[in-house]
């Protein structure tokens, strides 16, 4: 009996689909075109202002050319070069505290102002720098000055804006409506800043003035020392938050999905919590309670990088929060000019048009139900 010979059927690889090349291209453009935009937006907010400083001069100060005057060197190094690195940080910072609660709420109005989380940072502030003389001198001084009692400080904020975040988080589980929770979040935010207020008007009024003009927000009072501690959060909480990208694309489809996928959801949850209150609350210590910019962000970089996948998202939205912060600083020093316009009212102008948008364009917030 004679048998036919085998011949052995080769399977051809699959190949990248020409629409998936496409898309790959055009968020590898996209990220592109965001880098190159910050760079050119830095550049300006670190030459202009009160004090118009030439391109050339500002990039011989910044690689250390020292035949320029004095004055100029003084002034873009230690003025601009730090406030310019600050509003980009906190910017990206904000961006990603954002992104971490809109995921795990499944909320597209959810950020670290909204649900509170800012108010508690300011509550730990407020309790810290009113605790004695020694922390209150140390509010608003910069770290090569305050030493431990700035790192208290971003410690304070920190532990107020995660327990802030926890509750809010625990509350969640009682209701699935989305519209409850946001009134949850802003009643949990006006009890905090009531407490604050209390404990102002029992302090000293030196304290309480300082305090009233934190809350404004700025990106002018950083001193160079304290940026590689605002560099340090945000490189760090951004890189946990990238190693957990699968993770949040699982939690977008509810706790009990991630888990099926084998996603430990708690322990997840919790690095999450910890990475967006310290986010929220390092920015605030330095930068003062910074609104819309958490909420805004988020859905600014959605719409560049068209897709819901953090891999894409993480990166998306730091060069998104650092544009955003630099076009504020941009703004709130207008050129030619000694005005400084405080930082909230930058940021609502650029942050709230986002959330009407949200509001008027989310199926999911009409019906009232989270996803």
């Amino acid at each position: 009996m004679s048998t036919a010979p085998r011949t052995r059927v080769r399977t051809p690889a699959p190949r990248e689909e020409p629409a998936q090349r496409s898309a790959v291209a055009r968020v590898a453009l996209v990220l592109t075109g965001l880098a190159a935009a910050c760079v050119v937006l830095f550049a300006l907010a670190v030459a202009v202002g009160s004090v118009g400083v030439p391109v050339g001069t500002t990039v011989r100060s910044l690689i250390g050319n020292g035949a320029i005057d004095p004055r100029l060197d003084v002034l873009v190094r230690d003025v601009r070069l730090p406030r310019a690195v600050t509003a980009a940080v906190a910017g990206a910072a904000l961006g990603v505290a954002g992104l971490i609660t809109q995921t795990l709420f499944r909320n597209p109005l959810a950020e670290p102002y909204v649900l509170g989380v800012s108010a508690g940072a300011g509550l730990g502030v407020a309790l810290y720098v009113t605790a004695g003389t020694g922390a209150a001198a140390a509010f608003g001084s910069s770290a090569a000055a305050a030493g431990v009692s700035r790192a208290g400080t971003v410690g304070a904020a920190a532990l107020g804006a995660a327990a802030v975040l926890v509750l809010v988080l625990v509350l969640s589980r009682l209701t699935r409506s989305t519209v409850t929770l946001l009134v949850v979040g802003v009643m949990l935010g006006s009890l905090v800043t009531a407490l604050v207020s209390l404990l102002l008007v029992w302090t000293d009024p030196t304290t309480a003035q300082r305090y009233l003009q934190w809350g404004l927000g700025s990106v002018d009072g950083v001193a160079p020392a304290d940026l590689p501690l605002l560099l340090g959060v945000l490189v760090v909480a951004t890189a946990a938050v990238a190693v957990l990208a699968k993770p949040l694309d699982a939690l977008l489809l509810g706790d009990d999905y991630a888990t099926t996928m084998g996603v430990p959801v708690r322990r997840v949850r919790v690095v999450l919590l910890l990475a967006a209150a310290v986010l929220a609350g390092t920015v605030t210590v330095f930068c003062g309670p910074v609104g819309f910019v958490g909420i805004a962000v988020p859905h600014l970089a959605r719409m560049a990088v068209g897709t819901p996948r953090h891999r894409v998202l993480v990166p998306a939205t730091v060069l998104t929060g650092a544009l955003v912060g630099l076009a504020c600083a941009v703004v709130g020093h207008p050129p030619g000019t000694a005005t400084v316009l405080p930082l909230n009212v930058v940021t609502s102008l650029v942050g709230a048009p986002v959330v009407i948008a949200v509001l008027l364009r989310s199926r999911r917030l009409t019906a009232g139900a989270v996803g």
